[in-house]
């Protein structure tokens, strides 16, 4: 079976404290090599890091400031520069060990933007950790909701070279941008679902793809858990747009993830 990497993963996320273990056996299983960990808060930095302790060369820590916050359950805001204040010195002290900062981005659903301040406080944010980024060559793993034109000028704006944007919703042309400044962007299983993933694959080159599953969320399945070993459903349907072997797929996104992701060192045996 050929093997493929999950650029983009919340396994740090509740859902998954019961069964870790199990969850990281299963994806291995259906041929997964390895599994970006991103985080969305500083809250949750040392809990990837352990993570990634726990389960060497197959999960890697990327952290960073997600742009929407949450401040009590069910009740969420955009991110604001005080949110880098606890965030900032993990990631300093962490630092040789990642691989990306992320997840990191623009999120302007009317429903966490409502002014120009708060689209402002979210650019600040991502500024910020887009310079981090660049002192510590590392690339950026980008959240772009209702936000994909913004994000990809801000990010070519600050001189951004290497990026991966995450299940990416904007138009094909947009998209089109990143892959003229060289980004790349991941697919997660939730394409079967969505006309507008289908639309973006066909456009995409192949050579700017990579998977992802965003675990919990973007499954096959609407509000049902989603799971790194679901990473083969994505590789499914695009050798399927493109018209190319499965094989095909696999092998290309896992080249362009270690090309993105050069500080992912993979443990030998991925058995």
């Amino acid at each position: 079976m050929s093997a493929c990497i999950d650029c983009h993963c919340h396994i740090s996320a509740e859902d998954f404290d019961k069964d870790v273990e199990e969850v990281i056996e299963c994806s291995k299983k259906a041929g997964l090599l390895a599994l970006l960990a991103v985080a969305e808060h500083s809250g949750e930095f040392e809990k990837i890091i352990s993570l990634s302790q726990r389960f060497p060369g197959f999960i890697f820590p990327c952290l960073g400031v997600h742009p929407v916050q949450e401040v009590s359950p069910g009740h969420q805001r955009g991110a604001s520069p005080q949110d880098l204040d606890g965030a900032l010195p993990i990631i300093e002290k962490y630092k040789d060990q990642l691989v990306a900062i992320g997840e990191v981005g623009l999120d302007f659903t009317p429903r966490y933007v409502s002014s120009e301040t708060d689209k402002e406080n979210q650019r600040l944010v991502l500024i910020r950790q887009a310079q981090i980024a660049k002192e510590l060559d590392l690339p950026l793993n980008v959240h772009s909701r209702s936000a994909g034109r913004p994000t990809i000028h801000l990010l070519k704006e600050q001189g951004v070279e290497k990026a991966l944007l995450h299940a990416f919703d904007g138009k094909p042309s947009v998209a089109m941008e990143g892959v003229k400044a060289g980004y790349f962007f991941s697919i997660p299983p939730s394409i079967i679902r969505s006309e507008q993933k289908q639309k973006l694959v066909k456009q995409l080159p192949l050579e700017n793809i990579c998977l992802e599953t965003d675990s919990p969320a973007l499954g096959p399945e609407k509000q049902v858990r989603n799971e790194p070993k679901n990473i083969h459903i994505s590789a499914e349907y695009i050798s399927k747009i493109k018209g190319v072997s499965v094989e095909k797929v696999m092998e290309l996104t896992t080249q362009n993830a270690l090309r993105l992701f050069p500080k992912m060192k993979l443990s030998s045996n991925s058995d």
